[in-house]
């Protein structure tokens, strides 16, 4: 059983913390989007929680939960999609935080039904191959759950969410927050290139799979350390 007295204090304050420089860089707007991290070495997630202005909370307002959807600290409701943060963790032991944002380049590719292709060398070494399409569902429903979890199963690391918003990945905040700027990044000049009328050139398909290669050495190092761990 999880011992409700342990601190979390660290992890929630880093929650926080990225979910605040989300808003303040314009990623997150409202009570939009969501962001958790993993505890290390525990089926345990620390989550913002619903329906709140992130710049008005503090590091006691951060949800934890266990993976089983239990309450462990905070008193506050947590993300709808907090279902979705745990099937990805489930899915993916490679990955130590998630960030489900409503940015804006990456939302309008949400709409066009379009993945982005391998575009950048960048793009692909933290990303992955494409950026990837997860097929409409309901915001917190089981069938949202089932996309996300089935989807992620490919160790890309951003995703595009139909008419909803983004899902990007990492083994740590920085990296996960690094994602999202890339991600944008990547959304726009899409964009942009589609209005151009132009057809977007990709990557060669061999410095394509060496960049990709990279991103899942890193991943697999990080499966081993865990399993070693266990």
């Amino acid at each position: 059983m999880t011992d409700p007295n342990t601190d979390y204090n660290s992890i929630r304050q880093q929650v926080l913390d990225y979910a605040c420089q989300l808003v303040r860089d314009g990623y997150l707007k409202g009570t939009g989007g969501n962001v958790s991290i993993r505890v290390p070495g525990e089926n345990i997630l620390a989550i913002t929680p619903s329906n709140r202005d992130y710049l008005d909370l503090t590091a006691d307002d951060i949800c934890v939960y266990s993976f089983d959807r239990e309450p462990i600290q905070g008193t506050l409701k947590p993300s709808i999609e907090m279902s979705f943060h745990i099937a990805v963790y489930q899915a993916r032991p490679d990955v130590g935080c998630v960030m489900h944002t409503h940015q804006d380049f990456a939302s309008t590719v949400a709409l066009i039904n379009k993945p982005i292709p391998a575009l950048f060398d960048e793009q692909v070494r933290f990303l992955g191959r494409s950026v990837d399409i997860i097929p409409y569902a309901p915001s917190g429903t089981g069938l949202l759950v089932k996309q996300v979890r089935k989807t992620v199963k490919n160790h890309h690391n951003a995703y595009i969410m139909k008419n909803h918003g983004t899902l990007c990945l990492g083994p740590s905040p920085e990296r996960t927050y690094h994602n999202v700027l890339l991600l944008e990044k990547t959304a726009l000049t899409y964009i942009l290139t589609l209005c151009s009328g132009e057809k977007p050139n990709k990557i060669p398909l061999p410095v394509r799979e060496i960049a990709f290669a990279k991103l899942r050495s890193e991943q697999k190092k990080i499966d081993q350390q865990l399993a070693e761990r266990g």
